[in-house]
């Protein structure tokens, strides 16, 4: 008997643990709140001001009307985003999932900005039934994506971060294009939880209600799923439909707040982390901890930005997802592997369809970079929408355009797949790029404080910022990475949860109203219509020495590859020929990421299509990549340029655009 109750106050000690947290945030949350309703008005009028404010006090009107529904709001958004948060994590088996890792905010998002431009009679019926489409739509994605393997948890979040960053490319491209129509939405849906009235409130709280009754009816069924899948079928549990069920119930939630406030990134992943790190065990202890402390978080940074800056601006939801970051890299940095679609393939140059020399790749990809080049030259639209191929001095005339963007698409194009053939050669994972190892997101973070913090430096101090900053943020995938052997998926977890956090800040400084963001917003998009004559010449003089550089770096990408031993045995200096390569990846990079954003994708595709085209040896590997690399650009700039023609589509979204697919595929077809 002792020992029986002994086990049971052993059990109840790490529950108690959670809950403590998750109360002693509701705790202070409310004091900093209390702090705040007091400077609005004094204590003995709350009561008054919300049961029967007098019309004639502006105090009361205030509290009633704006900061007491704003503390129920966050409240609501808190638990519901931090059930939701409990209830895919369970169903998937996946400590890292949340709305919006599985892309449910970017679907919702992308819903509802082509819902405001196309179909506005569609908002009639408010924001939530399109927010609710686009966000399960997106779902299904990641889903579809992930169950070739076998929902492995990083398999999920991966293609889950991914379809968030296609379809955040696509965002940015309708923002671009729409900014004074959009500008008010894209306040709005960064998180804002301001408040002009208890609708908000009214609306969510059954909603809430009923999800929170839902997930307590499907919560025993659900807990079995913590076994293995057969031994679930053998008590009975219908997996399909409990699955179904709870992501219903999740994409639902996350629609709801979605449609109430916007996105608020990384609060479902935060309540549910704490809460099992306090102690909660069971799923119902998850699901119950895990939404308290959700509600603790979202309140307590909601009113610590209304009691520093009157909680206007920067949006709550952008602040949350600025801090969530870092915690997905600390998820990824203690998460046990669990062995399940962690392998990112074969590394690279261990294979191939034939041994392609160099001068096959010079004599084949030469020819066809040349007409890429004539293409973007000389064919383009005419005033009426029509087409016309250019010769003669006509080419010339319009070079003094088409010239530097073509020169610079061409040179950005050669540095990123060079960049990406280096990493994917050095780290064994052929999924490596410097856009998803978060190498292109340091470059960008770092040019953004420089245009903010240091206007007036110039473009070299602009680059070797950048080029800072690209080695940085490698240096700190690397860093951990180590500690999971370098594992390829999570080490692209690292580089997307970076690059999160670069689209974060984007966020927070698109909502601010400062009048360098849409030029910025240009920029990150990959724009090259402002590239001068001179940043082309440079850029190019940049490709040229990085193609003169890889004769030279063409033993070490052949022997790193082999592994540490074989290649100490080879006479190898392992770990100063890793650094410089890296050092070599970081600055082509920087300068790749000046020219046309952080994001295009092409680092990926050029270093793969490589060896599709048949380079197997190191140095025509990555000269065939540079190549390709340079004609995707070229390509890419010239559809922008002409597709939607007289509006432009940057170079960087159309690139964004192509490669997002192709990266997709590989996981459809688990190369």
């Amino acid at each position: 008997m002792a020992e029986t109750m002994a086990a049971g106050a052993a059990a109840r000690r790490p529950a108690a643990g959670a809950g403590a947290v998750a109360l002693g945030l509701l705790a202070a949350a409310l004091a900093v709140a209390a702090f705040n309703l007091a400077a609005a008005a004094p204590v003995g009028r709350w009561l008054q001001a919300l049961l029967a404010p007098d019309v004639t006090d502006m105090r009361e009107l205030v509290l009633r009307y704006s900061a007491l529904p704003r503390i129920a709001v966050a409240l609501l958004c808190g638990a519901g985003l931090g059930l939701s948060g409990a209830l895919l994590q369970q169903v998937l088996r996946n400590p890292l999932a949340e709305p919006g890792t599985l892309g449910v905010f970017a679907g919702a998002r992308f819903a509802l900005y082509a819902g405001t431009l196309w179909a506005p009679g569609l908002l009639a019926y408010g924001y939530e039934p399109l927010a609710l489409v686009g966000g399960a739509a997106s779902m299904a994605l990641v889903l579809a994506l992930a169950r070739g393997r076998g929902f492995a948890p990083f398999a999920v979040v991966l293609a889950g971060l991914i379809v968030s960053l296609a379809l955040e490319a696509a965002n940015k491209m309708l923002a671009i294009g729409n900014f004074e129509q959009l500008s008010d939405l894209m306040i709005w849906q960064a998180g804002s939880l301001a408040q002009n009235d208890w609708s908000a409130a009214a609306g969510l709280a059954p909603r809430i209600a009923v999800a929170a009754l839902a997930a307590a009816l499907i919560s025993r069924p659900l807990a079995v799923l913590d076994l293995d899948e057969s031994g679930a079928r053998s008590l009975g549990v219908p997996l399909a439909w409990t699955r179904f069920a709870a992501v219903t119930v999740a994409v639902l939630v996350s629609a709801s707040v979605v449609g109430a406030v916007g996105a608020i990134g990384f609060v479902g992943l935060a309540g549910p982390a704490i809460a099992r790190a306090a102690g909660a065990r069971s799923l119902r202890q998850r699901l119950v901890w895990g939404a308290g402390v959700s509600a603790g978080v979202l309140l307590l940074t909601d009113q610590a930005l209304v009691a520093t800056t009157g909680g206007t601006l920067p949006p709550t939801g952008a602040v949350t997802a600025l801090l969530g970051a870092p915690l997905l890299l600390w998820l990824v940095w203690r998460f046990r592997s669990t062995g399940s679609g962690e392998r990112g393939g074969e590394a690279p140059g261990r294979r191939g369809v034939s041994a392609a020399g160099i001068p096959r790749v010079l004599l084949t990809l030469a020819p066809l970079a040349a007409v890429a080049v004539l293409l973007a030259l000389s064919l383009g639209r005419t005033p009426d929408g029509g087409w016309r191929w250019a010769t003669g001095s006509e080419i010339a005339a319009l070079s003094t355009w088409r010239g530097p963007r073509v020169a610079a698409s061409l040179a950005a194009g050669f540095m990123l797949s060079v960049s990406g053939g280096i990493l994917q050669r050095i780290s064994g994972n052929p999924m490596a790029s410097p856009e998803l190892l978060g190498v292109s997101a340091g470059a960008a973070i770092a040019l953004i404080a420089t245009a903010f913090l240091a206007p007036g430096l110039g473009y070299g101090g602009s680059l070797a910022i950048a080029a800072l900053g690209a080695f940085a943020s490698l240096a700190m995938v690397l860093a951990i990475g180590r500690r999971s052997a370098f594992a390829p998926m999570r080490m692209l977890l690292i580089g997307v949860g970076l690059t999160a956090l670069l689209n974060a800040a984007v966020e927070s400084l698109l909502v601010a109203g400062d009048p360098r963001t849409a030029q910025l917003l240009t920029w990150l998009a990959g724009s090259t219509y402002a590239v001068t004559a001179s940043l082309a010449a440079g850029a190019c003089v940049a490709a040229a020495l990085a193609a003169l550089a890889l004769p030279f770096a063409a033993r070490w990408l052949a022997i790193l590859p082999l592994g540490d031993p074989p290649a100490q045995a080879l006479g190898l200096s392992v770990g100063r020929s890793r650094l410089a390569l890296l050092v070599f990846a970081s600055a082509l990079t920087a300068v790749s990421t000046v020219l046309v954003g952080p994001l295009s994708f092409v680092g990926l595709m050029g270093p793969h299509l490589s060896r599709l085209f048949g380079a197997r040896t190191a140095l025509a590997e990555s000269l065939a990549a540079g190549l390709i690399g340079a004609i995707l650009m070229a390509l890419a700039d010239w559809i922008g340029r002409n597709a939607i023609y007289p509006w432009q589509i940057p170079a960087g979204v159309v690139a964004t655009a192509l490669g997002g697919l192709y990266f997709l595929w590989l996981m459809k077809s688990k190369r």
